[in-house]
C-alpha cells in the first residue's frame, strides 16, 4: 500500500511526517532516513491499532502551497 505522506521541517531542526489518510498519523526524527523507518512504523501500528482499511483508489494529485495575505491570520485590535 502506498501512502501520502507529509514532511517538515521543525524550528528544532527535527523532520516531522503525517499521513492526512490517517489523522493522528505522525512521527519525527533528525534525519530523513530515520523518519521513513518511523513513519512506515507508524503507518503500521495506526492501521494495526484502528483496525483501519485505506481508502481504494485514493491517489495524491499534486500538492499546492496557497498564499494567503497577513491580513487574514493577523488579528487587529
Amino acid at each position: 500500500m502506498k501512502f501520502a505522506v507529509i514532511v517538515e521541517s521543525d524550528e528544532d531542526g527535527y523532520y516531522v511526517a503525517s499521513v492526512p489518510e490517517l489523522p493522528g498519523c505522525h512521527t519525527q526524527a533528525k534525519t530523513l532516513d530515520e523518519l521513513v523507518k518511523r513513519i512506515r512504523e507508524a503507518i503500521g501500528a495506526y492501521l494495526e491499532a484502528e483496525g483501519v482499511k485505506p481508502r481504494q483508489g485514493v491517489e495524491l494529485v499534486g500538492l499546492q502551497f496557497i498564499e494567503v495575505p497577513v491580513e487574514f491570520w493577523t488579528c487587529s485590535s
